[in-house]
């Protein structure tokens, strides 16, 4: 569900000196030594990581078939192992594994990392390249892999992995101790992940931790990097109006005549969901859901104004191929909406005869996919009990409520000492950045930021890819414009931000 392309691909990024934050802007006290061994240990290894690459995408673990889960786990287990891990062990859920691993280096701060082995479906037929294969492909300037998996997290995730390896190879010492957790039902809602920090050995190691990160590869083309203080919550539902089972309507397909004496599951459905939002066809409408919604704070929205640069709107418009934003607001208050606001998504509607030419029948079922996006301080277990209350009130006790996964929403604040961290990484390397309150994508971070791990979180990362959950997904190898950084690049700041963090006092 995490990806970065479902929120505009980001405000923009203001000039380096000005969304730098200077009280962060030191280098970050990485050795001359250890950046030169490191380095030359992570080219050396290059192609070796890409083959390591595409095993992984050779082996799709997709929950929602319910496919390779064992098995991905598996190949989670050994990449930790192989990659300098002291330990790696699979943790049984009521679905797919986890897996927890944990490499001692006896220093005074300790990591928590989170990953995900599991990707969305495919249909083959709609990729210019073999999905599974990660086929390298030169365009306008770059070197990509292609694969499902691919950005969305393989990449970010294997890139990390090598960063630790070359410590591992050369004999460096690594600056902070990791544990790192890992689910395989990120793409269907984590509908388990609870159970895999609530393992008890797991709870005591993120007890001792200074913050989570999840690896991700979204720089901009300008090559800045924004700093996302959180992100929204998500909760998938289906709503069913199925004649058969509800005597409302027939309990099979029959002919329209017949309307005139027997109702509709499809009309049905379309008043139901007509409630769930007021008639300017955005605002929710649920009752009550509105009622813990925290609106940004003053530094919130002064974040988001000083990331705003000139040509940005035009390029998020040319990106999403959209001619304006919700009632005609401007730039910055899209902006403000879009972190701020929770919606009511219809993602899809499936009803009755849809091939050439009428049919003139009643469908006996129609159904609707919908997603909620949840901010602070809305409870995601609080979604489907509201949602029913608010249908049944309306006499719709007929229309069926199938839940799918649901994550809460994330905070963290500027001043965590990942944040910090990250800042100090950013700058010593050069690469511009802003802060953002939230994310509107969404992830399972809520198990960590909430009680009773209560970590911050962040994204950590440079690089790029796209197409995340869509045919010819892909992850930057190597790119002409030396803003970009490709996977050597990207791996080398990974241990540039572990050593930052090694250096920032929490």
């Amino acid at each position: 569900m995490l990806s970065k392309t479902l929120v505009f691909l980001g405000l923009g990024l203001a000039s380096a000196t000005s969304c730098v934050a200077t009280a962060h802007a030191a280098a970050p006290a990485m050795p001359a030594e250890a950046r030169a061994t490191l380095s030359e240990a992570i080219a050396a290894d290059h192609d070796q990581a890409l083959s390591r690459l595409r095993e992984w995408i050779a082996l799709p673990s997709i929950n929602a078939e319910k496919l390779n889960r064992q098995e991905g786990a598996e190949l989670m287990q050994r990449m930790l192992l192989d990659a300098g891990f002291d330990t790696a062990r699979i943790i049984p859920t009521d679905g797919a594994p986890g897996v927890f691993g944990r490499l001692d280096a006896g220093a005074p701060t300790t990591l928590a990392v989170y990953f995900m082995y599991d990707v969305k479906q495919f249909e083959a037929h709609e990729w210019s390249q073999p999905p599974l294969e990660g086929r390298l492909v030169e365009r306008d300037g770059k070197t990509v892999m292609i694969g499902r998996g691919a950005i969305n997290q393989k990449g970010p995730e294997a890139t990390l992995l090598t960063a630790i390896r070359a410590f591992k190879t050369t004999g460096t010492p690594l600056p902070v101790n990791i544990v790192l957790v890992a689910e395989g039902e990120e793409e269907t809602g984590s509908e388990n992940f609870g159970q895999i920090t609530g393992d008890p050995e797991v709870a005591k190691a993120l007890a001792d931790a200074v913050g989570v990160i999840l690896p991700v590869a979204w720089q901009g083309n300008d090559g800045g990097v924004e700093i996302y203080l959180g992100a929204k919550g998500v909760a998938e539902v289906q709503l069913v109006a199925d004649g058969a089972k509800s005597g409302r309507g027939p309990g099979m397909e029959i002919h329209s005549s017949l309307g005139a004496s027997v109702e509709n599951p499809a009309w049905r459905l379309v008043k139901a969901l007509d409630t769930l939002v007021a008639d300017d066809g955005y605002t929710p409408a649920i009752d009550g859901w509105m009622d813990d919604v925290r609106p940004l704070s003053d530094e919130q929205i002064a974040l988001i104004e000083s990331g705003i640069r000139p040509g940005a709107e035009a390029a998020a418009k040319k990106e999403l191929k959209v001619q304006g934003w919700i009632a005609g607001e401007d730039y910055r208050s899209s902006l403000v909406r879009l972190a701020s606001q929770p919606t009511v998504t219809i993602q899809g509607l499936v009803g009755g005869y849809t091939g050439p030419g009428g049919k003139t029948s009643i469908p006996s079922r129609a159904e609707a996919k919908l997603d909620f996006r949840l901010v602070p301080d809305m409870q995601a277990d609080e979604v489907v009990s509201k949602l029913r209350a608010h249908l049944d009130k309306r006499g719709f006790t007929d229309i069926q409520i199938v839940t799918g996964g649901i994550y809460g929403p994330t905070e963290t604040s500027r001043d965590a000492a990942i944040v910090r961290a990250l800042e100090k990484a950013l700058a010593g390397a050069d690469v511009p950045h802003t802060l953002t309150p939230r994310l509107a994508g969404s992830w399972p971070g809520y198990r960590f930021t909430d009680p009773p791990v209560s970590l911050p979180a962040v994204f950590v990362g440079i690089g790029q890819g796209g197409q995340a959950h869509a045919p010819d997904e892909w992850y930057l190898i190597d790119a002409e414009d030396p803003k970009l950084a490709g996977i050597d690049r990207q791996a080398l700041f990974f241990a540039e931000f572990l050593y930052a963090l090694a250096n920032t006092k929490p």
